[in-house]
């Protein structure tokens, strides 16, 4: 399903995802320009697709990370073999 991967943000959420579990704040300083409402809904997407967890920890101040699940650890093989065809066909 290459929706899984549409969109600007995706592969580049999943991309440093796949190295740590993050928080909200650190993913956005990660990924540079982008704005809090498309990295908010982009995350929410992403949840409701199955490839990524969101696990609030119930505190004050909130405390969430976000992680990948199976499912979104499975697509790094596709991600690896888009990037070397990007670099064989620049």
């Amino acid at each position: 399903m290459i929706r899984l991967l549409e969109g600007r943000w995706r592969p580049m959420v999943i991309h440093w995802l796949l190295q740590r579990k993050m928080r909200f704040n650190e993913l956005q300083r990660a990924l540079g320009p982008i704005t809090h409402r498309t990295l908010s809904r982009t995350l929410k997407e992403m949840e409701s697709d199955g490839l990524v967890e969101r696990r609030d920890h119930g505190e004050i101040p909130p405390r969430v990370d976000y992680s990948l699940t199976a499912r979104g650890r499975s697509i790094e093989p596709v991600l690896v073999a888009m990037h070397e065809w990007a670099l064989n066909n620049r």
